[in-house]
């Protein structure tokens, strides 16, 4: 029963992401680090880059509740405002809707968006960003869109070539075992034509692989 479970438990009811935060930050406050979280972070990064991680890590997200269709609007139509329709960028109008606003909203926002300007959000934002302010938006985006897809992806492009990304594989399969690694396989499977459990077959070795396999919990024809 346990090889059948493996892999395909979800999020408990009424998790708080908020809360979860709040842990890690407390976390990094231990003797082992001597620091926040939020001052490493101050301490090696600058810019709007540096701000967008600061507003992810307070954890100031809206709750989801019911949509408001206004509000959705008009978030799309600043965004558009804010970008395409403007000569530069306000980089914080992206940060402050991408930073605040709840993940149902966001992707309303998304899809209004594409409505109002004929564009993809992410298209907007790899042309009115660049560097890691762009890599960062782009991130929220996908992750707002679906977390597994976006996980998919991450596991796809740490394997794909020539050597391995070991640690981001080890991280999200470790992670994600016991929360939504079966949905994130899903994903893995739709997109990229093939399983993650026979790409990481073929991309590790030796006991590593065997654990990896096992936490993976089995093939996706």
């Amino acid at each position: 029963m346990a090889q059948v479970l493996r892999g395909t438990v979800t999020d408990y009811p009424g998790f708080d992401a908020k809360a979860d935060a709040e842990t890690l930050r407390n976390a990094m406050k231990g003797l082992e680090y001597g620091s926040s979280l939020e001052d490493d972070v101050v301490g090696d990064t600058s810019g709007y880059y540096q701000r967008m991680l600061v507003v992810l890590l307070q954890a100031n997200r809206d709750p989801d509740t019911a949509i408001d269709e206004a509000r959705v609007e008009q978030d799309a139509q600043a965004l558009f405002q804010a970008g395409e329709l403007k000569w530069g960028t306000d980089e914080e109008k992206f940060i402050t809707i991408f930073g605040t606003r709840s993940v149902s909203h966001l992707r309303r926002v998304f899809d209004k968006y594409m409505t109002i300007s004929g564009f993809q959000i992410e298209e907007t934002i790899d042309r009115e960003t660049s560097g890691n302010l762009e890599q960062l938006l782009l991130a929220i985006v996908k992750s707002i869109r679906s977390i597994p897809a976006y996980l998919a992806e991450t596991l796809y492009y740490a394997m794909k070539g020539a050597g391995t990304d070991d640690q981001t594989l080890i991280r999200v399969v470790v992670s994600r075992s016991e929360t939504d690694l079966y949905n994130i396989r899903k994903e893995f499977r739709k997109n990229f034509a093939t399983s993650l459990y026979s790409m990481i077959k073929g991309d590790t070795s030796g006991d590593y692989k065997k654990a990896l396999l096992l936490l993976c919990g089995g093939e996706d024809d």
